[in-house]
């Protein structure tokens, strides 16, 4: 049975209300969805001061757990 598939927007907006409740991440980074072949994954950028902030480490590590248990369950949509 396939995936249902959901857009790069939805896959980080679903990500964001995921932080939000399980972490307390700083202001500033983004997020974005890097795909390779039928798989993807999520990546966080921010400049040096939101990466000197307390909880960003912790908040990246959030997002990778996240992305890990998205991508089971949602396809990238174009």
């Amino acid at each position: 049975m396939s995936k249902p598939a959901k857009t790069e927007a939805e896959l980080i907006a679903m990500a964001r209300a995921e932080l939000k409740v399980h972490a307390d991440c700083p202001d500033g980074i983004v997020i974005s969805v890097l795909r390779d072949g039928d798989s993807w994954e999520f990546r966080a950028q921010a400049d040096d001061a939101t990466i000197a902030k307390p909880g960003y480490p912790e908040c990246v590590a959030m997002l990778v757990q996240i992305g890990d248990h998205l991508s089971k369950q949602y396809n990238f949509q174009e």
